[in-house]
């Protein structure tokens, strides 16, 4: 009651909601979003551009659940172009033009793009484009020399499927050749693009992913 011309009001302590069954699981609750006429998120949340808060490993886990990263831009044009090829490359159901290595490579130039891109294997192709073999970590792991070669260490007998490839035809080979990686060639032999075991499972453990139109995560 108001006293003394003090309106009446009321706190959160003073009104309870009371319990009920709701007929809305919210599993089927749809909380997705248009930001733009062109991209649409499944969840509407935008990591905030600030060096405290979003690069790459904040953008990737933005993206996987659904919502979008901002990179921010308190550092060179160089080092956000590498965040954001990141973000790009994390996960993808093709890799197009993946980063390749030569035969002439040393095993410790490969471990410092290892290092670099943190990819676990790479395609080996020569100088005109043409693949020669993939290498992986499994080939250099009790490698000691740095020096020795990538041609004498990379797995040259390789399953590869054309541009034209059936997505599920390609898991069957992984599965049945016992391999993590199948490399993408054009009509001339001409390294392509890349599939992984690991991109594939990350579709599937992350089924609301924020993709581009080329299944990759998508980064502001």
């Amino acid at each position: 009651m108001a006293q003394d011309g003090i309106p009446e009001a009321l706190t959160f302590d003073d009104v309870l909601l009371m319990p009920a069954e709701s007929a809305v699981l919210p599993a089927e609750v749809d909380i997705s979003t248009d930001l733009t006429p062109e991209i649409g998120l499944n969840i509407p949340i935008i990591s905030a551009a600030m060096d405290t808060v979003t690069e790459s490993s904040m953008a990737i886990a933005m993206a996987q659940s659904g919502g979008l990263g901002v990179i921010h831009r308190n550092m060179p044009i160089e080092e956000q172009a590498s965040e954001v090829e990141r973000v790009k490359r994390f996960e993808s159901g093709l890799v197009l033009n993946p980063i390749t290595v030569h035969p002439d490579m040393t095993i410790g130039e490969l471990r410092e793009m290892k290092s670099k891109y943190g990819f676990s294997g790479f395609p080996v192709v020569n100088g005109g484009g043409s693949l020669a073999g993939i290498i992986t970590n499994r080939d250099i792991r009790f490698v000691e020399d740095d020096t020795t070669k990538v041609s004498e260490m990379m797995t040259s007998d390789i399953v590869t499927v054309g541009l034209d490839y059936d997505p599920k035809e390609a898991q069957s080979l992984l599965q049945k050749h016992r391999i993590e990686k199948i490399v993408v060639v054009d009509g001339g032999g001409n390294c392509a693009g890349m599939i992984t075991v690991r991109d594939i499972q990350r579709t599937r453990d992350h089924p609301l992913s924020c993709k581009d139109d080329q299944g990759r995560l998508r980064v502001a």
